[in-house]
């Protein structure tokens, strides 16, 4: 009896891996979970986004001047 519970036991072993391994490689879950879960973390870019960002980091640049000459000015009295 030894024996066969050590064969059953290295054929579980064996196996768990295995069909791990087959379930989460299938093209359909890899395309409902992963693609999806990425589309979610990384939108797709789209003009209107863009646009906001650039006037949003030109505005940020503008003050960032503006400080500088600023400090500037203050220096040079």
């Amino acid at each position: 009896m030894g024996w066969k519970m050590e064969v059953g036991k290295m054929m579980l072993y064996m196996a768990f891996p295995l069909a791990t391994f087959h379930y989460f490689n299938q093209p359909q879950f890899y395309e409902e979970w992963v693609v999806k879960t990425k589309r979610e973390l990384y939108p797709p870019e789209s003009e209107e986004v863009n646009e906001k960002i650039r006037a949003q980091l030109l505005e940020l640049r503008r003050e960032r001047e503006l400080i500088e000459l600023k400090k500037k000015e203050a220096q040079l009295k």
